[in-house]
């Protein structure tokens, strides 16, 4: 979907791009090209999610951070861009095939020439032919023996440089799929390949009755650490929780970026009690070790995380899981923070 067509021709038009920037200005947000496709996308009501998502934080009272727009803006705009790659790709090959294929081509006609060359000369020299002749005979061979030779090392190079063709663009497809599939700031799963993620492991775990566990992760009071330090180094955090998650996760598990400052790990044939230690290890490896700000080395103090895990029950769906992962994460915030909360913990603090 474009964002220039009929919404901003004319008066209304106009009006709509001033909307959109004063907007941005109220929620002191930066003008740049993304956060204003998103709040014109927001204000137009072309993505009913993205506009859900943005009024359900600002009733929170939560911060539109710039890594909560980063991550809005990768879930709803970044297959557009992934498409154009691909049609583009798929352009590239489409024009090297078809000119490897026109050069098979002549060179089947030429190899065909050459066939019926031989045959003639086979054929003169059967029914026997003068020594002038002959030579004249063995002369034309020559000549068609050293053109054909000359074609098929031209056929060849070309059918090399068309495979190393193939080949980068093989790598650039691959280069896409991974950047598309991977948070940028993290390097971890992004939203799109979690999501798959998730519902590939239902599914397994639907059809063959095993364990799977999921994990929700948010970092303790994000917003102070960004309003104290900035977000460069509210970056910076983000990307220390992620590698020590990353570190952490075992065999077949998936770390995934959430959104903003907040992580998930999918923990396929893992019961709960095995989840949960894996909780509380993360926990205290994340609070061992205090942050300094790197251009300064200022000490940042130490980061905690608060932790919700909840085990898949067969037959519910994607969302019921991943809400009630997050209804434990929201108990672990409301007991204290710092801490991790299973299902069987929450349901006996609510009792």
């Amino acid at each position: 979907m474009s964002l220039f067509d009929e919404a901003f021709d004319g008066p209304p038009g106009l009006a709509l791009g001033h909307s959109a920037i004063d907007a941005l200005g109220a929620q002191t947000l930066p003008t740049t090209p993304a956060n204003y496709e998103i709040w014109v996308t927001h204000q137009l009501g072309r993505h009913p999610d993205l506009s859900r998502e943005l009024q359900a934080r600002i009733a929170r009272g939560e911060p539109l951070s710039a890594a909560f727009l980063e991550d809005l803006f990768e879930r709803y705009f970044a297959n557009t861009r992934l498409s154009l790659q691909l049609i583009e790709a798929g352009e590239s090959i489409a024009r090297e095939l078809t000119d490897v294929a026109a050069t098979l081509k002549d060179a089947g006609s030429e190899a065909g020439a050459y066939s019926n060359a031989l045959d003639t000369a086979a054929s003169q020299f059967e029914q026997g032919i003068d020594p002038k002749t002959f030579r004249a005979v063995v002369t034309q061979l020559a000549v068609a023996s050293r053109d054909m030779a000359a074609r098929n090392k031209e056929l060849a190079e070309q059918m090399a440089a068309s495979s190393r063709q193939v080949d980068t663009l093989q790598a650039a497809l691959q280069s896409v799929k991974v950047e598309a599939l991977t948070d940028s700031l993290t390097g971890l799963a992004n939203r799109k390949q979690f999501d798959a993620a998730l519902r590939r492991r239902i599914e397994e775990a639907n059809s063959g009755g095993s364990q799977l566990c999921l994990m929700m992760c948010d970092i303790d009071h994000f917003k102070r650490v960004n309003d104290t330090w900035g977000h460069l180094v509210g970056d910076q955090v983000i990307r220390f929780i992620a590698n020590q998650m990353q570190q952490m996760a075992q065999g077949d598990c998936l770390c995934a970026r959430y959104g903003g400052e907040e992580f998930t790990v999918i923990m396929p044939r893992k019961t709960l009690r095995e989840a949960s230690t894996f909780g509380e290890a993360f926990n205290r490896k994340v609070k061992a070790k205090v942050l300094t700000r790197r251009s300064t080395g200022e000490s940042l103090g130490q980061v905690t995380v608060s932790i919700g895990i909840a085990q898949y029950r067969l037959g519910e769906s994607v969302s019921d899981l991943i809400g009630r992962a997050d209804a434990c994460l929201y108990s672990a915030k409301r007991g204290g923070r710092d801490r991790v909360t299973t299902e069987e913990e929450s349901n006996r603090t609510a009792a």
